[in-house]
C-alpha cells in the first residue's frame, strides 16, 4: 500500500512540472503572394518559425504598417505608379527577416475620374421614408442648389485661401464634381466650389446619406455639412451647425480620418462637440465611402458607411438649436485656420466627388 501511495505521489509531482519553453528559431523561408485588383493590394505572406508579421505599404509621402498574425494585410493606392511592400517575419519586434518588393499600380477610372468602386447605402430603411434626393444625373445641378461666390468675410470665418466660383462644379456621368485649383482669380491663388439647398430645401430630423469619394492632401478641406435656416437672423453659432463631414487632409492619418462635429450657442458662448473615424490604411481619396447622420429631437448619431462612430445627447435646453431645419452645404476649401496651408506636398487639383445625397424622415 505504501508502495502504491509513493508511485502515486511520485507521478503526481512528475506531472506538476513546468513544461521546457523552447526558445523560438529564427524565421525562414519568407514569402508572399500579391494580388492587385486596379488599386487594391492584397498581400498574404507566409513563414516558417514566425509570431507575427509587418506589412508596410510605401505610398507616396505617406506609410503604412499593418501587423498581422496571418500574414494577411490589403492596402487601397490612389494613383496609378510603382510602390515598395516592405514583408516581415517577426519573432520579436526586433528579431525578423523581410522581403522587399514592388508593385506595378494601374487604375482605372470612369470617365470623372473618379473611383468605381466602394460602400453602396440601400434606398430605403426600416421606419424612414426617402423624402428627397439627388442622384446626379442630368448635365448640370438641379434647382434644389445654389452657390456661394467669392472668398466671403475673412476667408469665410476661417481665413480659408480659396475663391469659390460656379464653374469649379461639374455634373457629368451621374457624379458632383467639385474641384479645387491652384489658380489665380481676382486676388486668391485657389479657387473651388461650395453649394447649399439654403432658401429652397430644408430639413428637420431625419438620417441623411452622402455618398463620396474625397480630396486629399496638406491643406485641403472638404466639408459636407448642414447650417440651421435661421442663420440669416440669428447669425453664427446660434443658427447651429451640424457638420457631416469633414476631412483635414494631410500625410499620415490625416487622409485616412474623417469628423463629425455640432456647433451651437451656449448661453452666449461658441460649443461644439466632435468625433472622428480612422481608417485602418488607405485614404478616403481611394473609394467612396457613404457619411450620414440619423437626427431626431434628442440625438444626432454620425456613421461611415453604415457603422456609427459617434453621437450627442441634444436634449438640453441650451441646444435647441438642433429642434430646427438646416440645409445642405457641400464644398471643398483650401488652407484655413484648422488645414493650414498647402505645401510642396500639395497636389492639384483636388476633386471631392459626390454620388448621391438623400434625406429619410
Amino acid at each position: 500500500m505504501k508502495m502504491m501511495l509513493f508511485l502515486i505521489l511520485s507521478l503526481g509531482l512528475m506531472s506538476c512540472e513546468p513544461d521546457v519553453v523552447k526558445p523560438a528559431g529564427k524565421p525562414s523561408n519568407l514569402q508572399t503572394q500579391l494580388t492587385v485588383t486596379n488599386g487594391e493590394v492584397h498581400v498574404q505572406a507566409s513563414a516558417d518559425s514566425t509570431n507575427f508579421f509587418t506589412i508596410t505599404f510605401f505610398d507616396a509621402n505617406d506609410t503604412i504598417t499593418v501587423e498581422t498574425t496571418t500574414g494577411e494585410a490589403v492596402h487601397v493606392f490612389n494613383t496609378s505608379g510603382t510602390y515598395k511592400i516592405r514583408t516581415r517575419a517577426h519573432v520579436l519586434q526586433n528579431d525578423f527577416i523581410e522581403l522587399n518588393e514592388e508593385v506595378l499600380i494601374e487604375i482605372s477610372t470612369g470617365s470623372t475620374g473618379a473611383p468605381t468602386s466602394g460602400y453602396i447605402s440601400p434606398l430605403s430603411y426600416p421606419n424612414y421614408t426617402l423624402v428627397w434626393s439627388d442622384e446626379f444625373n442630368g448635365s448640370g445641378l438641379s434647382s434644389d442648389w445654389t452657390y456661394d461666390i467669392g472668398t466671403g468675410s475673412w476667408g469665410w470665418g476661417n481665413n480659408e485661401l480659396q475663391y469659390y466660383k460656379q464653374d469649379n462644379a461639374v455634373v457629368a456621368d451621374g457624379i458632383l464634381t467639385i474641384t479645387a485649383k491652384n489658380e489665380t482669380f481676382n486676388t486668391s491663388n485657389y479657387t473651388s466650389s461650395r453649394i447649399k439647398t439654403q432658401g429652397i430645401k430644408s430639413w428637420k430630423y431625419g438620417r441623411i446619406d452622402v455618398r463620396a469619394a474625397l480630396p486629399y492632401g496638406q491643406g485641403i478641406w472638404p466639408a459636407i455639412w448642414m447650417l440651421g435656416d435661421n442663420i440669416t437672423t440669428a447669425g453664427w453659432p446660434a443658427c447651429g451647425e451640424i457638420d457631416i463631414m469633414e476631412l483635414i487632409g494631410g500625410a499620415g492619418a490625416d487622409d485616412r480620418t474623417v469628423h463629425g462635429t455640432v456647433h451651437w450657442s451656449n448661453n452666449g458662448s461658441h460649443a461644439q462637440y466632435g468625433g472622428s473615424k480612422t481608417l485602418s490604411s488607405g485614404k478616403f481619396a481611394d473609394n467612396f465611402h457613404v457619411f450620414s447622420i440619423e437626427w431626431d429631437a434628442n440625438s444626432i448619431h454620425w456613421l461611415v458607411d453604415n457603422v456609427q462612430y459617434h453621437v450627442i445627447d441634444t436634449s438640453p435646453a441650451e441646444m435647441s438649436e438642433f429642434r430646427e431645419k438646416f440645409f445642405i452645404i457641400l464644398n471643398v476649401a483650401v488652407g484655413g485656420n484648422w488645414p493650414g496651408s498647402p505645401d510642396a506636398t500639395t497636389t492639384f487639383p483636388q476633386k471631392m466627388f459626390v454620388d448621391y445625397v438623400r434625406v429619410f424622415q
